[in-house]
């Protein structure tokens, strides 16, 4: 993680700025009034991941100042983090610190929050580890009310969960999600809420199919799907496809299909140019999908999945990376029009600024 420059008092400053920013970048499109859907001040982050710095005696966490991974800054506090997290990541330090089986080459901490309280630490080390260190770090499970996994080289021990159920409240309606350990989660589950719920408002009327690329563990495909008679959603990651099909039990929802497999292979699917047996059963062919949902990495849409869905009467695009969303919308402006243009603050203090687009076929 990187140092935050500036002060919460600078927050809005700061805000104003990334909208004025935006206007600028996408100012050759025509776009409607920009929805702004700001962060917590404090404690926004239910995931984090420190350094551990050993020197001497002493053990810290330490985070580095943009570009210089030399010059480490010692913390000794962290108000970015989840008040859980905050609360209890130094006083584990200290129950690290003296007990030689917990700290040795120990290089990192990680940790993963929820906003109802669970928490999950993840300790990585530079050696291998075997029971004594199960041992050693098993008190601190009762101690602190959290999971514990320890990660080295090709190995890994749980204690005794290696995920957290986050909940979170959508326009009333409470939906959980399964959120393993080194797999990817929004970090601001405020501002998750706010694109959730403006998701679904910008969607509501729609009607008709809605088919996903990049569902992750089902993030916006669980609420989704009441507004839509069926939910066909692709991932590539194995673990976010367990979780997601978890996710779709635990909170029983049963128009959602997720599927294992790239998106660009479920674009061949849905043209006809590829067959899988993963795709059996489902008929695709009796959907009507007038609704597509892509929510991409930073590298943002490859041209061909760019061309897919332009053929959908609606397109839903979530954005990590403002510069790809704008080249992908120089393609899609051509058919579609932009209908709701929103900026979501994931990320305060920083550059990052995620993006919220609902288009319309001209």
């Amino acid at each position: 993680m990187a140092i935050p420059q500036v002060e919460p008092t600078q927050y809005e400053t700061l805000l104003q700025a990334k909208l004025a920013r935006t206007r600028e970048t996408f100012a050759g499109f025509d776009l409607p009034e920009i929805e702004v859907f700001d962060s917590p001040r404090e404690h926004y982050r239910m995931r984090a991941e420190f350094r551990v710095w050993h020197d001497g005696d002493d053990l810290d966490y330490v985070m580095f100042e943009p570009g210089d991974n030399r010059n480490p800054v010692k913390l000794k506090s962290c108000p970015m983090v989840s008040r859980r997290i905050h609360d209890m990541m130094f006083q584990l330090l200290e129950r690290l610190r003296p007990d030689p089986v917990l700290r040795f080459r120990l290089f990192q901490i990680d940790f993963l929050s929820t906003l109802s309280g669970e928490l999950l630490v993840t300790m990585l080390y530079h050696r291998p580890l075997d029971e004594s260190w199960v041992e050693a770090v098993r008190p601190l499970r009762d101690e602190f009310n959290i999971d514990i996994v320890g990660r080295s080289r090709k190995s890994k021990h749980v204690l005794d969960r290696e995920h957290v159920i986050e909940t979170l409240d959508i326009n009333g309606r409470q939906y959980q999600y399964k959120q393993v350990e080194n797999s990817f989660t929004q970090p601001n589950a405020e501002v998750c809420r706010k694109m959730i719920s403006w998701a679904l408002d910008a969607t509501r009327n729609t009607g008709g199919d809605l088919v996903e690329f990049y569902c992750g563990n089902g993030n916006f495909t669980l609420p989704l799907a009441q507004n839509f008679r069926r939910v066909v959603a692709t991932e590539i990651s194995k673990v976010s496809v367990r979780a997601a099909q978890f996710n779709i039990e635990l909170n029983a929802v049963d128009n959602i299909d997720v599927l294992r497999m790239p998106s660009e292979d479920l674009v061949q699917v849905l043209k006809g140019e590829k067959q899988t047996r993963k795709v059996d059963g489902l008929e695709l062919d009796s959907c009507n999908f007038t609704t597509v949902l892509v929510d991409p990495p930073r590298a943002g849409l490859d041209d061909e999945t760019v061309q897919q869905v332009t053929e959908y009467d609606h397109i839903l695009y979530i954005s990590c990376n403002p510069e790809t969303l704008h080249a992908n919308l120089e393609v899609i402006s051509r058919t579609h029009r932009v209908e709701r243009f929103a900026i979501f603050d994931q990320f305060p203090y920083t550059e990052h600024l995620e993006c919220g687009v609902y288009l319309t076929r001209r």
